[in-house]
């Protein structure tokens, strides 16, 4: 009777993701025919999750589009380079897995103790965006969930003065490339649950290490209690990020402020009290429809 309810629950949350992904790609246009899609596979729980929920998506998609999983060996000391070749061999897809020292560069460049993930991550796009340009790679997925782009929010309004976050879909940074997020609208408890059922084997980072106090972590902390205390807030968080109103923000780049004219009283909205929505029960995960690509 366990083994049958897990399975169920199993179902349940792989129909969630599916429909979050499908949901995701055909909001923003993240994946059209012909394309040629590389999974950036580091070992992680997320990656893995997009890897295999792209997957299953493609065999049911009315388009037809090219999947290709890459890793960067970055050249950590024990770092279980046939992990990931073994795994991707056993699911039959196609793979190529980079070799290069990052490691050495990032340790002889950051100070002990500072945080490295700017300078490991400014490392791995360029040597990634160059890979995707040899071999006709037009779309890079990543494996940033809808916590991630939350938590970026926080950080840029917190930490750097901008009301910036990491949108769905960009051109990479050479302009060569459409960068996705297929995972924009998957919750990071999801994909941990999912990874755990499939029994990823997961290769933990020990670049960084901990470093627990890094200004993420607290922003992740922060977000998990908001979440106990007040259910539903990080979804209307995320929300707002979809629902964007320049005109009530302050960016003049954003909005002309300077030529803004003189209007009807029925069209100003000033002093009009904030809409909120009133929260509506939805529809059980049986009776979800996954979204195809289209």
């Amino acid at each position: 009777m366990l083994a049958k309810k897990e399975k169920t629950n199993f179902n349940k949350l792989q129909k969630r993701l599916r429909r979050n992904v499908g949901e995701a790609i055909a909001d923003f246009n993240m994946v059209e025919d012909g394309d040629k899609v590389m999974v950036c596979l580091s070992g992680g729980k997320d990656s893995y999750t997009l890897l295999d929920i792209l997957v299953g998506l493609q065999k049911s998609a009315p388009i037809d589009f090219e999947i290709v999983a890459v890793n960067l060996d970055q050249k950590q000391p024990g770092f279980p380079e046939q992990v990931l070749p073994n795994y991707l061999k056993s699911i039959e897809i196609p793979f190529e897995i980079i070799e290069e020292d990052t490691y050495s560069i990032v340790k002889e460049k950051v100070p002990e103790g500072k945080t490295t993930c700017s300078l490991c991550s400014r490392l791995r796009r360029g040597i990634i965006y160059g890979w995707a340009e040899r071999n006709g790679v037009n779309k890079i997925a990543l494996g940033h969930h809808r916590d991630d782009i939350i938590e970026t929010l926080f950080l840029n309004m917190f930490f750097g003065g901008k009301l910036k976050s990491m949108p769905p879909k960009l051109n990479s940074d050479d302009g060569k490339h459409i960068v996705i997020r297929p995972l924009a609208y998957a919750k990071e408890k999801d994909i941990a649950q999912y990874a755990k059922a499939k029994e990823f084997p997961i290769i933990p980072c020990n670049l960084c290490g901990s470093q627990e106090n890094l200004q993420r972590q607290n922003i992740k902390m922060m977000l998990q209690d908001w979440d106990r205390k007040y259910p539903g807030r990080i979804e209307t968080i995320f929300k707002a990020i979809t629902n964007v109103a320049p005109s009530h923000l302050a960016d003049t780049d954003l909005f002309d402020f300077a030529n803004l004219q003189q209007t009807s009283a029925e069209e100003d909205l000033l002093f009009d009290s904030p809409e909120f929505e009133q929260r509506k029960s939805v529809a059980t995960e049986d009776n979800l429809t996954i979204v195809n690509l289209s």
